[in-house]
């Protein structure tokens, strides 16, 4: 009988053991996470979608609607401009104590950011392509490109700005870093941009 006895409190004892290095465990884990929202940060920051493409202008005084006067002012008068210029386009997270959280809601870790924007756009004007169609009595001048150039750089930019398909992309990009960051941990993964609805993340 006191065998038995010692048993049971051996047993017990393993019991306890487990299930106190467990809840250790678990909590340590769970101060890793919190403690490494810092981590998070760098990674959501350095996880930027660069994107390129060409930006394009015509800038023209003539309406190409065949008409005789239209015809002679291409002659006398036309200043048609064509301008191409590669861009490099970069979008991402910009964060600040404000907009940035990292909590732990049972076994899933949620991950607030703001919505992603347009970084930086940069026009690489060293490749700029331009062609131009002149009437005889315009004269050259250089200023008109200049103009021409800021104007496809507003434009441009603007266009970029909101441009959904880059957006939606940045956005993707971030939940995967992230992601990956969490998955050996064993958690769900719930990122959310802004005021939007979160995504709990698959990672399997």
């Amino acid at each position: 009988m006191k065998k038995i006895i010692q048993w049971i409190v051996v047993i017990l004892l393993i019991v306890f053991i487990f299930w106190l290095g467990q809840w250790f465990g678990s909590k340590k884990v769970n101060q890793t996470i919190l403690s490494n929202s810092l981590i998070v940060r760098e990674i959501a920051e350095l996880a930027s979608l660069e994107v390129q493409g060409n930006a394009n202008i015509k800038r023209s005084n003539v309406e190409n609607n065949g008409g005789w006067w239209d015809n002679l002012n291409k002659v006398l008068a036309e200043n048609t401009i064509w301008v191409t210029v590669p861009y490099t386009a970069k979008y991402g997270v910009n964060i600040d104590d404000k907009n940035f959280s990292v909590t732990l809601k049972e076994k899933r870790v949620v991950v607030q950011l703001p919505a992603p924007a347009l970084l930086s756009y940069e026009l690489r004007l060293s490749q700029m392509e331009t062609a131009n169609k002149k009437g005889w009595f315009v004269p050259s001048n250089d200023e008109t490109y200049t103009d021409v150039q800021k104007k496809l750089y507003e434009t441009s930019r603007e266009q970029l700005k909101t441009n959904n398909i880059y957006l939606e992309q940045s956005k993707e990009k971030i939940r995967q870093i992230i992601g990956n960051y969490y998955k050996p941990l064993g958690y769900e993964v719930e990122v959310k941009f802004g005021n939007e609805p979160g995504k709990v993340l698959k990672l399997d």
